[in-house]
């Protein structure tokens, strides 16, 4: 039987609950797999979302109607400290979804949950084969090291200018105890750049120096 606002109260119901809650996370999981396009993967991760629905949707059948209940657990997962960061926006996208299927499973409704977990997760498989949202030519970072005795002021512009379509300079700081500068800047390349090319002419100013150019500014640790 279900009470007054849809949770599950008889031990079918609570197992019929979990299986329910584990297959959407499951599909949920299997969602985040086929279309993730970082560089970083972690089955531990993929695993975790399966986890979370169903733990969520048990939270809901335990907590009920009963206010005093809701109180309790509120106040003792407030204790609980988590050390992991999440640096995809898309991975947090994942948790809030596998969240909202493990909360309607542990209501008791079973057929919004699978509506809503089908819907999205095709609507995510589209929007993963259209690529949607990509730019034919992404921004790059381009590191460069200058010893500190040189004068960086509008060294590498004409060799920037040469290779380069788009330039810009995002942050100049001091490494290795201030012996030297960094400057970085982001670039789009021209069609048909070698990037070689522009990194040798670049090290034939700056000493032989370091040049780095970072290809995902995602992955970039300023």
């Amino acid at each position: 039987m279900l009470n007054e606002i849809g949770t599950i109260t008889t031990l079918r119901e609570v197992i019929i609950t979990i299986l329910i809650s584990f297959l959407l996370g499951w599909m949920i999981s299997y969602t985040y797999i086929k279309t993730y396009k970082g560089r970083f993967y972690s089955q531990t991760f993929a695993q975790t979302l399966i986890i979370v629905g169903v733990v969520i949707s048990i939270i809901i059948v335990a907590i009920g109607s009963n206010i005093a209940r809701a109180f309790s657990l509120a106040g003792a997962l407030s204790i609980i400290r988590f050390r992991s960061t999440i640096g995809d926006p898309r991975d947090i996208a994942f948790i809030f979804f596998v969240l909202g299927a493990g909360l309607a499973s542990g209501a008791g409704l079973f057929i919004p949950a699978i509506v809503f977990v089908a819907m999205l997760c095709g609507l995510i498989f589209i929007l993963y084969n259209l690529d949607y949202g990509a730019k034919k030519e992404k921004q790059k970072i381009l590191k460069i090291m200058v010893p500190e005795n040189l004068n960086f002021e509008g060294l590498f512009d004409d060799l920037l200018e040469k290779y380069l379509e788009e330039f810009s300079l995002m942050s100049i700081r001091t490494t290795n105890l201030g012996t030297m500068f960094e400057l970085m800047y982001s670039i789009k390349s021209r069609e048909g750049t070698e990037e070689k090319a522009l990194m040798d002419d670049i090290r034939s100013r700056n000493g032989n120096l370091n040049v780095i150019i970072l290809l995902d500014e995602q992955l970039m640790e300023i």
